[in-house]
């Protein structure tokens, strides 16, 4: 052991309660800071992982983000004459080409895709009516690109493809209209066709508005219903990697030409609200950290204060500035050290308890558990800040231990 680095320990060691006020301050710091860290992040995480999964990572629409610019205005741009209220033909909406677009799609590598057909209907049962949203879908594509087929509670997905009259509701639906599996429905477009379907699934999400809602049924059947034979509207990705869900999404824009939107770009104002409260959760606890680094700073400072001749004499026997500082910077740092170390093991302990506690949230019918992020860099990151805090608190002590005239000090004292 180095003499700086004797007289440091000595000097903590003589000083037991201010050591330990100071220690226990660290401690808890850095025990908070995690404790708070991985609950936030482990919301954070679970929010995005529930937002991921309930919804695809890219959806291809039958729209264009710009609407085309008319072919009159492109060969006259400075044209004196503008038509007004022209009537555009009525087509058949969908994805054009949805065939090729499709191939093109399914080549791009970590990606699975779906093409589906939305469109509305009213169901009629027993004299009660409501709209809905029908989504006709492929069975096998949809359980690639969907949880549907996990919050099913009756029936399943397959059950369409060994049906084509069948259809899936929400659990809100049915019990709205007192359905069941294998109820009789009437479904009708507002291109009056109407057809007859059976209930083959029923599934349960949690959100009430879906539920109600939302239906699927066969494409082949949906196409019939909606009049839109061999069309489709929306192409819905999954992919490997969510978070490239934004470069994917402007390469099959620039490719196709349709619509093609994120998750990021959908829930975009939801993803500034995570970044200002995880500001705002960093910003609280290394407060509390700062803090804790005014008890070493205070620690320090009276040590100096009270070590004056001491630091006199080990100048005028050959110490430099330097080497005095080093004695006062190892102090923060050795606080700082175990500090941390403490505050770690501490604040592993909240975060196993943490992660214990069973909340059961208003309408919910089972119990959930807090989430908790065990990232390795949270970790890291309590335990720098502290280390940062630690030695920040410990060098204008130390700095001004170093600019002591060990000449006016001695003669003062004789």
């Amino acid at each position: 052991m180095s003499i700086q680095l004797a007289i440091a320990v000595t000097h903590l060691v003589n000083r037991k309660r201010p050591t330990l006020v100071s220690l226990i301050g660290i401690v808890l710091g850095v025990a908070f800071f995690l404790a708070v860290s991985s609950l936030m992040r482990g919301s954070e995480r679970d929010f995005i992982k529930r937002l991921i999964d309930n919804s695809p990572h890219i959806t291809v629409s039958d729209e264009y983000r710009n609407p085309e610019v008319q072919p009159a205005v492109v060969r006259w741009p400075e044209g004196a004459v503008e038509v007004r209220r022209v009537k555009p033909l009525t087509e058949v909406r969908g994805i054009r080409g949805h065939a090729q677009k499709l191939a093109f799609i399914e080549s791009l590598p970590g990606l699975r895709v779906a093409p589906v057909l939305l469109g509305s209907v009213v169901l009629t049962f027993a004299g009660r009516t409501q709209g809905v949203t029908l989504n006709g879908t492929i069975p096998a594509r949809m359980k690639e690109v969907s949880t549907i087929e996990e919050k099913l509670i009756e029936g399943s997905l397959d059950a369409l493809a060994a049906n084509p009259n069948g259809i899936v509701i929400g659990a809100g639906l049915a019990k709205r209209f007192g359905l069941s599996m294998g109820s009789i429905v009437n479904a009708a477009s507002p291109e009056g066709e109407v057809r007859t379907l059976k209930v083959v699934g029923i599934f349960r999400t949690g959100n009430a508005s879906y539920d109600e809602n939302q239906t699927f049924a066969l494409l082949k059947r949906a196409q019939g219903l909606l009049d839109r034979p061999n069309r489709v509207n929306r192409f819905i990705l999954q992919l490997d990697d969510p978070y490239a869900a934004r470069d994917v999404a402007a390469v099959i824009e620039g490719r196709i030409g349709y619509k093609s939107v994120s998750w990021l770009e959908a829930s975009e104002d939801l993803m500034s609200v995570l970044l200002v409260r995880n500001l705002i959760m960093y910003s609280v606890v290394s407060a509390i950290l700062v803090v804790a680094a005014f008890g070493i700073y205070n620690t320090i400072s009276t040590i100096v204060m009270e070590k004056t001749h001491d630091i006199a004499i080990l100048k005028s026997m050959g110490f430099h500035a330097r080497d005095v500082r080093r004695i006062f910077l190892a102090e923060g740092v050795i606080l700082g050290l175990i500090g941390s170390l403490l505050g770690l093991l501490l604040g592993i302990g909240l975060m196993a308890l943490l992660g214990r506690v069973e909340l059961k949230p208003p309408g919910a019918t089972e119990f959930v558990y807090l989430p908790i992020y065990w990232g390795y860099e949270q970790y890291l990151l309590a335990a720098g800040f502290a280390m940062a805090s630690a030695i920040g608190a410990a060098y204008l002590p130390a700095r001004k231990a170093g600019r002591v005239q060990p000449v006016t000090i001695l003669r003062g004292m004789g």
